[in-house]
């Protein structure tokens, strides 16, 4: 039995030692919003933070989380930045197809955690790990500079 603290709430999981977060999040827990993409770490559409870090779920051990604070893309709208990110992300209609968004969004969030006014080069920096086959790139910059200035 595995704890995990996920969006501020506790689950007692019973699964495999090496299990990849994202397959407890998505098939044991029902969070379905963090999305499979490659497996590898390489396209970001598993993103979730762990103690506020962006983290790749897809290749992420469950039993090597430990105690840390798990938050998914169903809780992220709960936090001040998440909220601003989510209402920017509207407000620039940024997503097309959306399969990436939730990683995109995360991404987003914790870069704005780390760094509340970045130029151009942080937000090229700390998303360039984040595929998005629909090519809203400028969309997704113009929407954190705009969560970055209150919304």
């Amino acid at each position: 039995m595995i704890t995990l603290h996920v969006n501020g709430k506790d689950y007692a999981v019973n699964v495999a030692d090496g299990m990849p977060l994202l397959w407890v999040l998505r098939d044991v827990l029902d969070m379905t919003g963090t999305k499979f993409g490659c497996g590898i770490a390489q396209c970001g559409a598993c993103t979730v933070h762990i103690d506020g870090e962006p983290t790749r779920s897809c290749v992420m051990p469950v039993d090597m989380i430990g105690a840390g604070k798990i938050t998914t893309i169903e809780g992220i709208g709960g936090t001040p930045v998440g909220a601003k990110v989510q209402k920017s992300w509207l407000d620039h209609e940024v997503i097309q197809c959306g399969y990436c968004q939730s990683g995109q969004i995360m991404s987003a969030a914790a870069l704005l955690n780390a760094n509340p006014r970045p130029t151009d080069t942080d937000i090229d920096t700390a998303m360039s790990g984040n595929i998005c086959r629909c090519g809203t790139y400028v969309r997704i910059r113009a929407a954190i500079k705009s969560a970055a200035e209150g919304g």
